[in-house]
């Protein structure tokens, strides 16, 4: 019996000594000069049945409907950690409309950052998912929802619902019992997904059954991340959870802005390009220029 385990012991290390993130990745990042254009952004005035989205970077998106503005995964820290943001916000906090509501899918440092989410709070609700309120609580939100998955809360004409997700919710190592996912928001006939943090698994079909989502915020990038565990989708992996959850619109998210993975920053939104021409959703796919608000 010891044998096989100090072969899977033996196997495991030489695994992690094949490259190293440290050297390969995080020190040469503390050097590479930040890209992007922080924009002045004009919102639309958007009509009945018009939604507007804004990517400000990674996970970050500001959604908009005629009555709401929605923030979700708000980020503006320049490092995580040790790990350096290495594009700009594509617009600055000050610039911001009136938030009316927070989402946040996770505890993550790249997808709940206490000191942006401090400056946004103005005494309005924010939804997390279980066992995450207490990092939230005390930074000036009138209300924190807890959510399981498949939850529903109705806000103001907005339905918003939790949705499963394949990935972790730990913010530290001791404190698994917080819970991930991502949302389905729903205005006026109108449905907007954001994954959140996901890798590929079966349970896109079924949100595609129950929700019909008609634009997917999904994440391509860091798909080769140092711990080799299967927790983010590669862009591969995103079009074949598009064609699950019958989109109509495919908008990528989580790339270009932290390096977390391996892969060249650069990769991700190529390789997306090459497997929707070959799946032949290509047209369906809309890249945002961080900072720019789009009308849906």
């Amino acid at each position: 019996m010891p044998l096989p385990k100090r072969k899977k012991e033996k196997k495991k290390a030489t695994r992690w000594s094949e490259r190293n993130f440290i050297t390969e990745v995080l020190i040469p990042s503390f050097f590479v000069r930040k890209s992007g254009v922080q924009q002045r952004p004009v919102f639309p005035t958007l009509q009945k049945g018009q939604i507007g989205i804004t990517w400000i970077g990674h996970a970050s998106f500001l959604i908009q409907t005629p009555e709401h503005n929605i923030l979700v995964d708000p980020n503006w820290a320049n490092w995580l950690i040790v790990i350096r943001r290495l594009k700009r916000a594509g617009l600055a906090l000050d610039d911001l409309p009136n938030i009316d509501l927070v989402l946040i899918t996770h505890a993550h440092f790249d997808h709940l950052n206490r000191r942006t989410l401090a400056a946004v709070a103005a005494r309005q609700p924010i939804v997390v998912p279980s066992g995450v309120t207490n990092l939230v609580h005390d930074l000036g939100f009138e209300h924190v929802h807890e959510m399981n998955w498949w939850d529903e809360w109705h806000h103001r004409d907005l339905k918003i619902t939790f949705t499963p997700a394949k990935h972790w919710g730990a913010r530290v190592l001791h404190d698994r019992h917080r819970g991930y996912g991502g949302y389905c928001i729903e205005y006026q006939g109108r449905q907007i997904y954001h994954c959140g943090d996901s890798a590929y698994f079966s349970g896109f079909r079924e949100i595609g059954r129950r929700l019909a989502p008609e634009i997917a915020l999904l994440p391509i990038g860091a798909y080769e991340p140092p711990s080799f565990r299967d927790v983010h989708m590669g862009p591969e992996q995103a079009v074949q959870a598009f064609a699950e959850l019958k989109a109509k619109t495919f908008v990528p998210m989580h790339f270009g802005t932290y390096r977390l993975s391996y892969e060249p920053m650069h990769e991700p939104a190529q390789r997306l390009m090459l497997a929707g021409s070959e799946a032949g959703v290509l047209q369906q796919i809309r890249f945002l220029v961080e900072g720019m608000p789009q009308v849906f």
